[in-house]
C-alpha cells in the first residue's frame, strides 16, 4: 500500500518544474499581447472607447499578470524545494 501511495501521490522530480516555467512564459506572452492590443485599440479608437471596455481590459491585464506571477513563484518554489 505504501508503494501505491508513493507512486501516485508522492513527490515528483525536478523535471516536472518545467511545467510552471512554461506556464509562466505562456502567461507573460499573453499579458504582453493583451497590453499591446488594449493600447493599440485605445489609441486608434480613442473617441469610441467606453468604460466597459476599459474595465474589461483592466481585468484581463490583471488576471494574466497574476497568472504569470503565480506560475513564476511556483516554479521558483519547485526548483528550490528539490535542490
Amino acid at each position: 500500500m505504501a508503494d501505491f501511495m508513493n507512486t501516485y501521490f508522492g513527490p515528483l522530480g525536478q523535471e516536472y518544474c518545467v511545467y510552471f516555467y512554461l506556464m509562466s512564459i505562456m502567461f507573460a506572452i499573453l499579458f504582453l499581447i493583451s497590453l499591446c492590443s488594449t493600447l493599440s485599440y485605445g489609441i486608434l479608437n480613442f473617441k469610441k472607447v467606453n468604460s466597459l471596455y476599459i474595465i474589461n481590459s483592466f481585468f484581463v491585464l490583471v488576471n494574466s499578470f497574476m497568472a504569470y506571477l503565480v506560475n513564476r513563484l511556483l516554479h521558483t518554489m519547485c526548483i528550490r524545494s528539490v535542490m
